[in-house]
């Protein structure tokens, strides 16, 4: 079974899980925010190309939506958030104490 990665902007991919490579590589640019027409570019084919890459990879998953497929594929470990990392020094107005501020 291969178990490569695939790293697009802050998040990993796992291949051999279930998505084609340009399946996962579409799921991976929704998951960081893109449109389709966003994603289509950043791919370099065509939206009509990329819509067909997000159907068949929301088929695979069960999923309606491509909001539903980013959340099956973070659960289903295919993909991950990957955070930089922070450099040694942080400014003290970085540091929250662990309050999350929505």
């Amino acid at each position: 079974m291969i178990t490569s990665t695939l790293n697009v902007g802050d998040w990993t991919g796992f291949l051999g899980r279930g998505l084609a490579e340009r399946e996962l590589e579409a799921t991976l640019l929704a998951a960081g925010g893109m449109t389709v027409k966003q994603i289509a570019r950043s791919m370099g084919v065509a939206p009509k190309t990329c819509e067909k890459r997000l159907e068949s990879a929301r088929f695979k998953m069960g999923c309606r939506t491509i909001r539903d497929l980013v959340v099956a594929s973070i659960i289903q470990g295919l993909i991950a958030f990957s955070a930089p990392a922070q450099s040694p020094q942080q400014d003290e107005s970085d540091i929250h104490d662990g309050i999350f501020l929505a």
